[in-house]
C-alpha cells in the first residue's frame, strides 16, 4: 500500500521549488495510491489536483481545498460520490472509468454551485435508465455532462420527467446495491479457491473494485520476481585477452571508428568518432605494441594492430570542432631508425670529448693550498691593485724617419711639437 507522504507531494512539486503551503497543482497518477490524506492539511493553496490511474477506493480528506478548481479521479476504485461540498471553488470533477453504481449519489453535489463539468463514462450508474436526465435535473448548475453541452430544452424536459425518473433511479439504485453485496461475499468465499487454481488467470471474471486490486497485486509481485530474476542474473563476463595471449577485437561504445595506415607507411592511425561534447577526462587510451584499448565511459573499444607499433612515441589528439579522437601511433621499424640516429649523435659527443687534451680538462679544476701566488692576502690589496694598475705599452716605439737628399735645415724655422 503506497501512502501520499512529504517526501512524495515535495518530488512532484519541483515547478514550486518543493513548497507546499503556496503548491497550487500537483499530479500524483499511476502511484498505486490507496487512499487520499494529509493533503487538505499540507497543501491548502491547491488549485488542480491529479489522481487518476490509482487505486483510491473513497472520496475524502478534500472538504478544506476551498480554492480546488478541478479534481481528476478517473481510473479509481471510487463507488459513491462524497465528502465534497467543502470544496467551494469546485468546477470541474472527472469520475471516468470507476465503479459508481448508485446515481442517487450525485445529489451530494449539489452545494458545489460552480461545478460546470461532471464526467460520469465508464461507471456502472450510466447504464441506468433515465440516467441522463436525472443528471441534469438533479445538478441544475451543470454545464456539460460526460463532454456533452446540456441545451436549454434538455433541461426542461429533464425537469418535467424528474420525479417519474427518480423513482426509477432509486429501484436501480437497490438493485445495484443488491448486487454488489453478492459480489462481495462471492469473493470472500472464491479467495482461498483463486490462490490454488493456477489457470484462474487465463479465465474471464467481473471487474469489481476487489478484482482490480487483486491484479494489481498480481502484477506488482510479478514484476518483482522478475526484477529479482534479472538482479541474480550476472552478466557474462566480456573477455579481452584469449587463454593464449591473444587480443580480441570489441566495440562496447558502439562508435564509429576508422584504422588506417599513413601515406608514408610510417604510422598507423585510428580514428575515433567520438561524441562532440563528451568531456575529455571520461576517455582513456592505453596503447600496447599488437592492440590499443581506448575506454569510453566504461565502455571498451579494442582493436588489434597490424604491425607492432612504439608506444612511448605514439600521440593522442583530440579536434576542437568534431571531436574526434585520433590516435597516431609509429610502427616500430620506423622508430628503430631514429633511436639509430640519436645513439650515433651521442656518440660522436663522446668521441669530442675524448679528444680534448688533459691540460685543458685539469685547468677547469680549481685546487687549494698548492700555489702560494693562488693564496689572497687582504692587507695588500690595494698595493697589489696599484701593481696591477701600471699600463705597458701595447705599441712599438716610433721610428726616426732618414731625412731627404735635398732637406735643407733653416735654423729660422721652429721646430715643431
Amino acid at each position: 500500500m503506497v501512502f501520499i507522504t512529504e517526501s512524495l507531494i515535495r518530488k512532484r512539486a519541483e515547478h514550486n521549488e518543493g513548497q507546499l503551503s503556496t503548491l497550487e497543482e500537483v499530479s500524483l497518477h499511476q502511484q498505486d495510491i490507496e487512499k487520499i490524506e494529509h493533503l487538505d492539511k499540507w497543501c491548502r493553496e491547491l488549485r488542480i489536483l491529479y489522481l487518476q490511474s490509482n487505486l483510491i477506493s473513497k472520496i475524502e480528506n478534500v472538504s478544506r481545498l476551498k480554492n480546488l478548481e478541478y479534481l481528476n479521479l478517473a481510473l479509481n476504485n471510487i463507488e459513491y460520490i462524497e465528502n465534497l461540498s467543502g470544496c467551494e471553488s469546485l468546477n470541474k470533477l472527472d469520475l471516468t472509468l470507476n465503479f459508481i453504481g448508485i446515481l442517487s449519489s450525485v445529489e451530494n453535489l449539489r452545494d458545489n454551485i460552480h461545478l460546470a463539468d461532471l464526467y460520469l463514462t465508464g461507471n456502472p450508474c450510466v447504464d441506468h435508465e433515465g440516467y441522463r436526465d436525472y443528471v441534469i435535473a438533479t445538478l441544475p448548475q451543470l454545464q456539460r455532462l460526460d463532454g456533452n453541452e446540456i441545451t436549454k430544452t434538455e433541461r426542461i424536459l429533464a425537469l418535467q420527467k424528474y420525479d417519474k425518473i427518480s423513482k426509477r433511479i432509486e429501484e436501480l439504485d437497490q438493485q445495484y446495491a443488491e448486487k454488489r453485496k453478492n459480489q462481495v461475499n462471492e469473493y470472500a468465499r472464491t479467495k482461498q479457491e483463486r490462490d490454488a487454481d493456477e489457470n484462474y488467470w487465463e479465465r474471464r471474471s467481473e471487474y469489481t473494485p476487489e478484482s482490480r486490486i487483486e491484479t494489481h497485486e498480481s502484477l506488482k509481485k510479478k514484476r518483482e520476481r522478475e526484477s529479482k530474476e534479472t538482479k541474480s542474473e550476472s552478466k557474462p563476463v566480456r573477455q579481452y585477452i584469449g587463454d593464449d595471449g591473444r587480443p580480441f577485437n570489441c566495440n562496447e561504445p558502439k562508435v564509429d571508428f576508422k584504422l588506417y595506415e599513413s601515406d608514408d607507411d610510417q604510422y598507423i592511425i585510428l580514428d575515433i568518432a567520438v561524441f562532440r561534447h563528451m568531456d575529455t577526462s571520461l576517455i582513456d587510451v592505453d596503447v600496447q605494441p599488437t592492440y590499443i584499448r581506448v575506454t569510453i565511459k566504461g565502455k571498451i573499444l579494442q582493436l588489434v594492430l597490424s604491425e607492432e607499433v612504439n608506444t612511448t612515441l605514439s600521440v593522442a589528439e583530440r579536434s576542437k570542432t568534431t571531436g574526434h579522437l585520433v590516435i597516431k601511433m609509429p610502427k616500430v621499424k620506423e622508430s628503430n631508425t631514429s633511436i639509430e640516429i640519436k645513439s650515433q649523435i651521442e656518440n660522436k659527443i663522446q668521441d669530442k670529448k675524448s679528444s680534448t687534451p688533459s691540460s685543458a680538462k685539469s685547468s677547469t679544476y680549481l685546487e687549494l693550498g698548492k700555489d702560494p701566488s693562488s693564496t689572497v692576502d687582504y692587507t695588500q690589496i690595494v698595493n697589489q691593485n696599484k701593481k696591477n694598475s701600471q699600463l705597458k705599452p701595447k705599441t712599438n716605439p716610433p721610428k726616426e724617419r732618414e731625412n731627404s737628399s735635398d732637406f735643407i735645415d733653416d735654423p729660422d724655422v721652429p721646430p715643431l711639437i
